[in-house]
């Protein structure tokens, strides 16, 4: 009996779909509450080996050593990165995660074209053409000794999933670039940007209604082809590098739906159900989840990607050297704060540089244990990745009924005696709805200045990511309270402790 005779047959491989798609989408059900969002991811998990599996005991799949050669390196380097990368560190993870997913869907549609050149040297279905493109191939009416053209039904997807790969790769290596700081996080763009953009827009339309009429492999097609290509690669990069740090949160997330829907595209060409299915809902919710965080920051798609918000402009705060404020040390912030009802914390950026999820969780139960009431106010677009103060403060096992969404906790604001913002700059900035000259007018921010009295916890006045000033920094209410996050934050501690 050889390998092949076990290989199973085609109800078999879709009852494994089947399986493998049922456990995606109760993965992701699971994965929309921190108590079951391990058990959710661990279950998608399976369903994608079970995917995997059911993939390549088909027959005909190919190269088995580059195959399990490619799985070992992957899960190697999968698993060390997982270990080492700290949790600051998560955004540019996703960032370079989801480039490498959009990078191997381009490099497969470029397989996928390229085997069509040899099908002229003689077509038969085994390794290096796979079942798809053989089928395919009697679709489209030729037989040996013709020059081949693409079906259109294989063209087309194939073409979508390189240019829209393409574009997801470069782009997501251009986000962490901009995210690990290896380049200024400040939008970088060239005189007549939109211009070079819709240049290189034109080219791409042009070059896919070329190989749409002229797909025959025996002309230019294959040039054309690897133009598309490298154009994608820079239309990618040019798109992300004229937008700012305070847009990384949204742009990653529209580039995760890029790499879905390439992936489906990818899936449609190969006639490979398991990547259709898998493409379908990464795209889809990462559409839905790129809305609603440009819904929340009261901007459009096209004006986050093409208006260059963060733009380095001296709207929204003006000089902060000549304006007073008033600050305080630990010991007086932990008076204020015993003397409350109520406290309020907004967690940002600067709270997961400094690691003070765990400190601030052991202030939020000294101040409960003196019967002060305290919430956590999280922006929808806070930290650099969405979810990114979810995840954090459920690492230090803040209880997730505690965590206030900006429209719930804001109408409250106003009642609240403390609010104590770590590192949320951009975000409680209250430039977004006084003044007209800001980049971030219109964005809807927690209101943090709205409270009794305003805590900010800061190493210094500096702008945020955005390089917007903080007119909350500003207000009579306001007290600065300058240091290291996690360090100021076990301070008062200790000073609550001794009162």
């Amino acid at each position: 009996m050889t390998l092949a005779a076990l290989a199973p047959d085609g109800a078999a491989v879709g009852l494994l779909y089947i399986v493998a798609f049922s456990l995606f989408i109760y993965g992701i059900k699971l994965g929309t509450h921190p108590t079951t969002a391990r058990r959710g991811n661990g279950l998608a998990a399976v369903g994608m080996a079970i995917a995997v599996v059911a993939t390549l005991a088909q027959r005909g799949i190919g190269n088995w050593g580059l195959i399990i050669g490619g799985i070992v390196l992957g899960s190697l380097i999968g698993a060390f990165a997982s270990r080492r990368v700290k949790m600051t560190e998560m955004p540019q993870m996703v960032a370079l995660y989801n480039g490498l997913g959009g990078g191997a869907i381009a490099l497969i549609a470029w397989s996928e074209y390229r085997h069509w050149l040899h099908i002229n040297d003689g077509l038969s279905e085994g390794p290096g053409i796979t079942k798809s493109l053989f089928e395919a191939s009697h679709l489209a009416g030729f037989s040996v000794g013709q020059t081949p053209n693409v079906p259109l039904e294989v063209l087309i997807p194939t073409l979508l999933a390189m240019v829209v790969g393409s574009v997801s790769f470069w782009g997501s290596n251009v986000a962490f670039a901009k995210l690990q700081e290896l380049i200024p996080s400040q939008p970088m763009g060239l005189p007549g940007q939109k211009i070079i953009n819709g240049v290189l827009l034109a080219v791409l339309v042009a070059g896919c209604v070329y190989l749409g009429f002229n797909n025959d492999l025996g002309d230019l097609s294959q040039p054309v082809f690897i133009l598309m290509l490298v154009v994608a690669a820079f239309l990618g990069t040019m798109v992300v590098m004229p937008i700012g740090g305070a847009d990384m949160p949204v742009v990653i997330s529209l580039l995760n739906a890029f790499t879905g829907l390439s992936a489906a595209a990818a899936g449609i060409a190969l006639d490979n159900t398991a990547l259709i299915v898998a493409g379908t809902l990464v795209g889809s919710s990462g559409t839905i989840l790129t809305l609603e965080m440009a819904t929340a920051m009261n901007r459009s798609i096209p004006n986050i990607l093409f208006a260059g918000f963060g733009s380095p402009v001296t709207g929204g705060g003006g000089d902060q050297e000549q304006r007073p404020y008033q600050s305080m040390g630990a010991q007086d912030a932990a008076i204020q704060l015993a003397y409350a009802d109520s406290v309020v914390i907004v967690p940002g950026y600067g709270l997961a540089v400094a690691q003070a999820q765990h400190a601030v969780r052991e202030m939020a139960d000294e101040l409960e244990k003196r019967g002060i009431t305290v919430e956590y106010a999280i922006h929808p677009v806070a930290g650099r990745m969405p979810g990114h103060m979810n995840v954090l403060l459920a690492e230090a096992d803040v209880p997730y009924e505690k965590l206030r969404e900006m429209d719930d906790i804001n109408p409250e604001l106003p009642q609240t005696d403390v609010c104590v913002v770590i590192g949320a700059n951009d975000v409680t900035n209250p430039a977004a709805k006084t003044d007209e000259s800001s980049p971030i007018y219109g964005m809807p921010i927690i209101e943090a200045g709205e409270a009794h009295q305003c805590l900010v916890l800061k190493r210094s006045m500096s702008p945020g990511f955005a390089g917007i000033d903080n007119d909350l920094f500003y207000e009579p209410k306001t007290s600065m309270v300058f240091g290291d996050a996690k360090k100021i934050v076990s301070e008062i501690v200790a000073a609550l402790g001794n009162l």
